[in-house]
Order: structure tokens, then C-alpha cells, then sequence
């Protein structure tokens, strides 16, 4: 199994929005950008076979922008385990019910996604793995998805990603040839 943890885009600062914080947008900025970013991750190759997305609404457009670019199959599937006080371990439990051949996109906040890399990574949660707003790692699980049994493949900044995605769509830099 391949699970890729993005952390949600750029969203309406605490203090600019009148609603409770679970209902937070993406800024206009923060829609773009993670629409640049799946560029880069279609460059990647990350082809999702499932959606998973904390119930903030921050999450759930970055994710369903993700799924429209990515042209995933199945629909975004909200899961209160990525939600940002959810323990991190109690993830694995739904990536254990998948398919061993599933690509998983789960979408996410901070520190959560990043004690959730660190459990798959090491067996124990640590805040030593943070996460940039829009920014995404690939780990390889087992198929049993156990704690420390995951496999780090790449660990991508917003930034970084972006400019993959702008290299092979040839938008705002050199393409791939150059």
C-alpha cells in the first residue's frame, strides 16, 4: 500500500474569520496553490485509488481539488481520524481495512499528519516530522500497515511540488527537457 499525507492549503486566518474554526476555508491563494501542487503529484506519478479527509472544511477542499486534478475513481471519504486531535495511530486501522494495492491521499492538519508519519515511520508519535501547509510525503506500508513498518519515499515542501508541477506542464518555468 502507498499512503501519501498532504496537509491542507493555505486557509482564512483565525482571526479574519467569524465562524467557528472547523468551518475555515482555502483562501483564493491556498485553492491555487494546492491545485499546483496535484499538478506536481500527477508528475509523481501518485495515482490515488481512495480519498480520505479530516471534516474541517480546509481539509475537504484540498482534498476535493486534489480528487478532481488527480481523477480519482472513488469519492473523498471524510474519517474523523484526521481530524487534528485525533490520536495518529488510529489511521492505520482504516488503511488496514483497504486493499494491500490501494494509493491512499489522505488529507490532513498539523502536528496530527506529522505524528501520523511518525508512527508509520518509527512505531511512536513524535512532533518531529512537520508538515508545511500544502506539502506531502509518500510512505510504502506493509500490507498489514503496522507502526514503524512504513517505508519513506519522498518528503515534498508546498514549494517543492509546485515546481515539479510546473516543470512538466511547462506553466511558469522550464519544462522537462530543459
Amino acid at each position: 500500500m502507498v499512503c501519501v499525507l498532504l496537509r491542507h492549503g493555505i486557509a482564512v486566518e483565525r482571526d479574519e474569520w467569524e465562524g467557528p474554526d472547523a468551518g475555515r476555508p482555502l483562501t483564493e491563494r491556498g485553492a491555487k496553490r494546492v491545485a499546483q501542487v496535484a499538478a506536481g503529484l500527477k508528475w509523481l506519478d501518485v495515482q490515488p485509488t481512495h480519498v480520505l479527509s479530516s471534516p474541517l472544511i480546509r481539509a475537504i477542499e484540498t482534498a476535493k481539488i486534489a480528487h478532481s486534478l488527480l481523477r480519482v475513481r472513488s469519492a473523498v471519504r471524510i474519517v474523523d481520524e484526521l481530524l487534528p486531535d485525533a490520536p495518529p495511530d488510529r489511521l492505520l486501522s482504516i488503511l488496514h481495512d483497504l486493499p494491500p494495492e490501494s494509493c491512499v491521499l489522505c488529507v490532513g492538519h498539523e502536528p496530527h499528519l506529522g505524528m501520523v508519519a511518525s508512527v508509520m515511520l518509527v512505531g511512536k508519535p513524535t512532533t518531529s516530522f512537520p508538515f508545511k501547509k500544502a506539502g506531502a510525503c509518500l510512505i510504502e506500508l506493509s500490507i498489514l500497515a503496522k507502526p514503524g513498518r512504513g517505508v519513506l519515499r519522498w518528503w515534498l515542501s508546498s514549494d517543492q511540488l509546485r515546481a515539479i508541477g510546473k516543470r512538466k506542464t511547462g506553466v511558469g518555468g522550464k519544462d522537462s527537457s530543459g
